[in-house]
């Protein structure tokens, strides 16, 4: 039995050797595959990380995928959008990672893609029942691999203009980005300096989790030691981006989302931005104010890159980092091409990076706060929040959870998709402002638990 739990919103993910063993691996790759052959996919890329799982788990998935009759094009070790990239400009069906993303070394996982569109929700529990049922296609799958990095890199350097040398620091968290990143930023005329990547498994100097202010302390420290004009972080598998400025301030991913949407909306006046509800109310604000369309979604990258398409966007970003163009690229979550676009931006202007949002209205903003909370009541609760602070706020946004919006700031209730918790956030003009909101929407929980729990 397969544990059902590693079936999530947005991937496949579990404890290597407890939820995850080469022969759990080679069911789940049945079930994809037989998922696949059934939506008329033929042919499916399957790439990996530098986790110590990963090499036995490819060569459990592929086995399965063979076996339902799919071919396998496998493009060995590579960052997450590299693999996006070869189902986009190969013509692959869709495709396979594996992939622990950010989490610690005992854990891994696989992210998948039919056509274009990667899979999440329903179809990722439609995947579940097939394997519960042993329903799986036969069939004899043909197996080939193919290079994707130099194909990757030359299409990034054809869509990048550097026109002044930067020094950059790339810390690729030990993760699959070290061998792309820092011969490519070379490759576009700047100079790099290097941390952490050589791709190891274990992870041995922080987790690769580019979102977390204690991993970036050594890029920080680099880049003002070295008077480094950016610095870059990644997750294992690069499709989320963390970046500081020549001061060693982080930007996340609104600030950093804010910055692209300005250079895009003064080519493309008009154009439609996508964030999530957890992102600053400076990024919206900011967006109409330089003429574009500001959209909040859902969060969840899968759910990002849908309404995309939807919405025509030309951007989207998450405040995890993922950052998705359409505008001159792709459409996907690409850490290390918003990289090049973010050293672009630097290059063509003749302002620090710290300066470049220095107009924006002050805030003082908490980081996520993480509540524990049974899944089963979770997302009850979110919505039990939403009545009882509808009356209060002056506005009450329930597409993901409930942000409500009151005088000077806003508050956010959300259930997570991924992990038993409630996630919390609060913003306004000044820290009095963050802590009368929030206390409402504290309160507003603790009544919402005690009347459900």
């Amino acid at each position: 039995m397969i544990n059902p739990l590693i079936f999530r919103e947005y991937d496949i993910r579990g404890r290597v050797e407890v939820d995850l063993t080469p022969g759990t691996v080679l069911s789940i790759g049945k079930g994809i595959g037989t998922y696949a052959v059934r939506n008329g996919v033929v042919s499916l890329m399957l790439g990996r990380d530098c986790r110590l799982s990963s090499p036995s788990f490819r060569n459990a998935m592929a086995e399965g995928l063979l076996s339902t009759g799919v071919d396998v094009v496998d493009v060995g070790i590579c960052p997450t959008p590299l693999l996006y990239f070869s189902i986009a400009q190969f013509g692959g069906g869709g495709g396979v990672m594996i992939t622990g993303s950010h989490n610690p070394p005992e854990f891994n996982g696989f992210k998948m893609c039919v056509g274009a569109s990667t899979l999440y929700g329903g179809k990722i529990q439609e995947i579940r029942r097939i394997i519960e049922q042993g329903d799986f296609e036969t069939g004899k799958g043909g197996e080939s691999r193919r290079e994707v990095v130099a194909d990757y890199s030359e299409y990034v350097k054809s869509n990048i203009s550097i026109p002044r040398r930067l020094k950059v620091v790339v810390d690729a968290g030990n993760g699959t980005a070290g061998p792309v990143a820092p011969p490519l930023f070379r490759a576009l005329g700047l100079e790099v300096v290097d941390l952490f990547c050589e791709m190891d498994g274990r992870f041995p100097n922080h987790f690769p989790d580019p979102t977390v202010p204690e991993n970036l302390r050594v890029l920080i420290r680099t880049v003002r030691e070295t008077g480094a004009d950016v610095g870059v972080a990644y997750d294992g598998d690069a499709d989320r981006i963390g970046a500081v400025n020549e001061k060693g301030d982080v930007l996340y991913g609104d600030y950093l989302l804010a910055l692209f949407a300005r250079e895009i909306l003064g080519r493309k006046p008009g154009a439609t931005v996508i964030s999530e509800v957890k992102a600053s109310q400076n990024l919206y604000d900011d967006i109409a104010r330089h003429g574009g369309k500001p959209v909040m979604w859902k969060a969840g990258h899968s759910l990002i890159k849908q309404k995309m398409k939807e919405e025509s966007a030309e951007v989207a970003g998450e405040m995890s980092g993922h950052i998705f163009f359409a505008d001159r690229y792709l459409g996907f979550d690409d850490a290390i091409y918003a990289s090049a676009r973010l050293f672009e931006i630097l290059a063509h202007s003749d302002r620090p990076l710290s300066e470049m949002l220095s107009d924006l209205p002050p805030v003082v903003a908490t980081p996520e706060i993480r509540v524990d909370c049974p899944d089963e009541v979770k997302f009850r609760i979110a919505e039990r929040v939403a009545e009882i602070v509808r009356p209060l706020a002056r506005e009450v946004i329930d597409v993901d959870g409930v942000r409500a919006l009151f005088d000077g700031g806003w508050g956010l209730v959300r259930a997570s998709n991924t992990q038993p918790i409630l996630v919390l956030r609060f913003e306004g003009k000044d820290r009095e402002t963050v802590e009368r909101i929030r206390g409402v929407m504290e309160g507003a929980v603790e009544t919402a638990r005690a009347g459900i729990l």
